[in-house]
């Protein structure tokens, strides 16, 4: 393995990452950050984790560090980012990296008033990170010129899709000066995101770092069976058991996150809820009480769970199965970060053992099952040849009304989502 000397990195990037304790490059930032060197456009399969924001800004430092506009400063770094927190979290990257050079930079998005983003804009900056909707907002209003942008980052780009952001960005795509390099980082990769890679990338590089092959392996898993009623019962006995001082639970619903947090001040065990219904100041004070130990645990959707970019996660809960198996990757990612191990311990009802086989088929192993517990409820055990994602008993299977009324629920979720995360 390489380290950071030999990337090609100045010596003011290599005096930051160094006082940030960065020993060696992780695999995606190793691959990466010379190809970005060399001006190549690059398509990333990398998920949240593995380092791929230094992945990108290391070597857009790289480059404005060696290229400076004169006069007033303009945008010549665009990154796009699905969610509030995981913009923030990028911009609080750039300020790291950029520690001991002459860069200024800004993150944008909704939520929030847009006085103080539309005063910094005026004073001009070098990079700009940002959600679509609130950057197609001030680009509307006439507040953002994306006339000298020289490199354009789309970051989550699957989380984009299921957002519903994709013609957001196709709008972005036709303002931006065609002579760019770009970079497109997506955790997945299904065909309307290929579509979209093809439709701007130039001669792309692919760097292909599978979820599976990067995180599974460091992850202490294990599935309990479990009635849907004893869950909370469950968790409870795991966290005062283990004492867990810094972990993560995901349900699939905002009410169900509520309803479990009020569940555990009655356990007398603190936890914050984070999702998309909370306002910008109740989802960033959680994660700041989350990275001090103030508050051990966040009950989290995944909606909320890209941005959370937090180091020594010790235990990932999966309270309830995801429906889509590629999130059940990206949520145990939380934990193992760094090159370091953790443990994802899944919760399995009845109505959930078909998720359950979509899982193991994706990342494809066995996951160990714990069964010496007094909550083993042996029906939520999957069916030998049972097929993935389908719920047993459900009452809408075949029926086709019901099916287009939950294609409209879902047409309303990512719109939910999208409103929520700008």
């Amino acid at each position: 393995m390489s380290n950071f000397e030999s990337l090609g990195l100045c010596n003011d990037i290599l005096k930051a990452i160094k006082n940030e304790g960065y020993d060696r490059p992780t695999p995606v930032q190793e691959l990466a950050i010379p190809l970005l060197i060399e001006g190549r456009d690059v398509l990333g399969v990398a998920q949240t984790g593995t380092g791929k924001t230094a992945a990108f800004a290391l070597p857009v430092l790289e480059k404005l560090s060696f290229s400076k506009s004169p006069g007033k400063r303009n945008i010549r770094a665009l990154i796009l980012s699905p969610t509030r927190e995981l913009a923030a979290q990028i911009d609080q990257r750039f300020y790291v990296y950029s520690k001991y050079m002459d860069i200024r930079h800004k993150v944008i998005f909704g939520g929030v008033g847009q006085k103080p983003q539309v005063q910094s804009l005026r004073k001009g900056i070098d990079v700009l990170v940002a959600t679509p909707g609130r950057l197609l907002d001030l680009i509307q209003q006439g507040h953002v010129n994306l006339d000298y942008v020289e490199f354009f980052v789309l970051d989550e780009a699957d989380r984009m899709l299921d957002m519903g952001f994709i013609r957001d960005i196709k709008k972005i795509l036709k303002i931006l000066p065609k002579n760019r390099q770009n970079l497109l980082f997506s955790a997945t990769m299904p065909s309307k995101i290929a579509d979209l890679a093809n439709s701007f990338l130039n001669n792309a590089e692919m760097v292909d770092l599978s979820p599976n092959e990067i995180t599974v392996e460091r992850i202490d898993q294990a599935i309990f069976f479990v009635r849907k009623e004893d869950k909370v019962k469950l968790i409870i006995d795991i966290i005062k058991e283990n004492q867990v001082e810094r972990g993560i639970i995901f349900t699939r619903t905002k009410h169900g996150a509520n309803r479990l947090v009020k569940k555990l001040d009655r356990a007398n065990i603190s936890a914050l809820a984070i999702h998309g219904n909370k306002s910008q100041g109740a989802r960033t004070r959680a994660l700041s009480l989350f990275k001090n130990g103030s508050t051990p645990l966040l009950v989290a959707t995944d909606i909320a769970s890209r941005g959370i970019d937090v180091d020594d996660v010790s235990h990932v809960f999966n309270y309830d199965l995801p429906n889509e198996p590629e999130s059940y990757v990206h949520r145990i990612g939380r934990t193992a970060r760094a090159g370091k191990g953790g443990t994802a311990y899944a919760f399995c009802d009845e109505s959930e053992s078909g998720y359950l086989v979509g899982i193991e088929r994706l990342i494809d192993q066995k996951i160990p099952v714990i069964d010496g517990h007094p909550y083993h409820f042996t029906k939520a055990i999957p069916k030998p040849n049972q097929r993935p994602g389908k719920i047993k008993n459900s009452k809408n299977s075949g029926n086709s009304g019901n099916n287009k009324n939950a294609r409209h629920r879902t047409r309303r979720r990512r719109r939910r989502r999208k409103n929520n995360s700008q």
